[in-house]
């Protein structure tokens, strides 16, 4: 494994940093508990020419949520909870619109995005969790379904796991987590603290690339609020391998900090969310990946794209972290994983079946898609080819199936829901669940 050769995937990396814009990365991969591989590549600050080094700081947004997660988990080990118990049992004044039983939602859900809440308008300016709380509490939406049958990314009930740890520990949120994970793992570079991130050398400026000027143009560190329970570290690539080796390596000596037979349950399929990819506790598992098991997540922030995970059975972790908003950096980490495992560099987690779609199935998914947190999604009908308009960007489309749509460029699918109806109602785009605009009443 020390002998492999990265050319083939550092020239692939380049090109695509040139085609996406992407003004630099970090890659770093270990095997065994030993660093086999860290690079960086381009520039962490466009004015200066200043390179990124392996141990530039970025933000990892969602990779956050596996930190949660985690803590979660060794509360339960610690009998402090289950995540069976109702959320009501921590957070007495949680409330829903729309939800009878509020028992039946239960920390699972909130761990798993199964909720049946859809993505909501971020609150960045709420800072507290009581807010929070009063923000569910009043808020009018309508639910995607009951607890457990779909799965939609939703910030606003992840971040209660926050609320709930510092019930349970009587500490700050960030104060927690920093102490029983950052710390004992020796993550010296990575922080909650946007006053810290000022204060250390080596740090990325977040770039967005604006396509009507053709240029990268700096952004803000987004300041989050009680988001930061789900996307507020930021940290390297090298301490990123730090923290998987928690999952891949033997026992510890620390009773902080789980074994890897703990940590399994966060990668345990919860629910479908591509064709051969599941969701668990802030992780997605791909299992059968050429005998083995991926175990990865991704974030995204503006002038931030992250993407983190492991190959347990190979003790293989991997981790890179851009300063460029929406690029495809999942790719680039499953080319290092690739890499690393002796594999084709191009090979997919699954592939998507070609689906000879007639005129009038096609025309049934034309329409736009709406979320609160993330815009719209609106499917074209071009003669006999769709497109897909998302973010100022289009995407042609094929059909995979009578009920997905992919994109071809990225060979990503967008599955869609009927429910019995001749348009759907929604689509599963990315991680979020859009709804039909025209489509206001679903009944389960």
């Amino acid at each position: 494994m020390q002998n492999i050769k990265w050319n083939h995937f550092e020239e692939h990396l380049q090109t695509l940093m040139r085609e996406e814009n992407i003004p630099g990365a970090a890659v770093a991969v270990s095997q065994n508990g030993e660093v086999i591989y860290q690079k960086g590549f381009g520039v962490r600050d466009i004015i200066t020419k200043q390179r990124v080094t392996p141990d530039t700081i970025f933000g990892i947004a969602s990779i956050t949520k596996s930190f949660t997660a985690m803590v979660i988990m060794q509360l339960a080990k610690q009998g402090m909870l289950s995540v069976n118990d109702p959320v009501t049992n921590f957070l007495p004044e949680f409330k829903l619109h729309g939800v009878e039983d509020l028992t039946s939602i239960k920390v699972h859900h909130l761990l798993s995005h199964t909720t049946g809440l859809p993505p909501m308008k971020r609150r960045e300016e709420l800072n507290k969790f009581d807010e929070h709380l009063e923000y569910l509490a009043t808020k009018q939406y309508e639910l995607l379904g009951e607890p457990g049958e779909y799965f939609s990314y939703c910030n606003d009930t992840f971040l209660l796991l926050g609320a709930i740890i510092e019930r349970l520990t009587g500490r700050l949120f960030r104060r927690y987590v920093t102490e029983q994970v950052l710390t004992p793992l020796s993550m010296n570079r990575s922080t909650f603290s946007l006053e810290e991130v000022s204060k250390f050398h080596n740090v990325s400026v977040p770039y967005e690339w604006n396509a009507e000027t053709e240029k990268l143009e700096c952004c803000s560190w987004p300041p989050l609020g009680n988001y930061e329970v789900g996307g507020g570290i930021r940290s390297t690539v090298i301490d990123l391998l730090k923290y998987g080796q928690r999952f891949v390596n033997g026992s510890s000596n620390d009773a902080s900090i789980l074994n890897k037979e703990d940590l399994k349950e966060m990668w345990n399929p919860v629910h479908q969310v591509g064709r051969n990819t599941f969701y668990g506790y802030g992780l997605r598992m791909t299992p059968h990946y050429s005998n083995l098991t991926l175990v990865e997540h991704g974030g995204s922030q503006p002038g931030v794209s992250s993407h983190f995970g492991f190959v347990p059975e190979k003790q293989l972790v991997a981790a890179v972290l851009t300063n460029g908003s929406a690029v495809p950096v999942s790719e680039i980490w499953l080319t290092a994983i690739n890499t690393a495992l002796g594999l084709p560099i191009e090979q997919k987690r699954s592939i998507e079946p070609h689906y000879d779609a007639s005129l009038q199935e096609l025309q049934r998914f034309v329409g736009t898609y709406r979320t609160e947190e993330q815009g719209e999604l609106t499917i074209l009908l071009d003669g006999d080819t769709l497109k897909a308009e998302s973010d100022g960007r289009q995407f042609d489309l094929r059909a995979s199936g009578p009920d997905t749509l992919v994109m071809k460029n990225k060979d990503e699918p967008i599955r869609f829901f009927f429910k019995n109806r001749k348009q759907p109602w929604a689509a599963l785009f990315g991680s979020r669940m859009f709804r039909h605009s025209e489509i206001d009443v679903v009944k389960n």
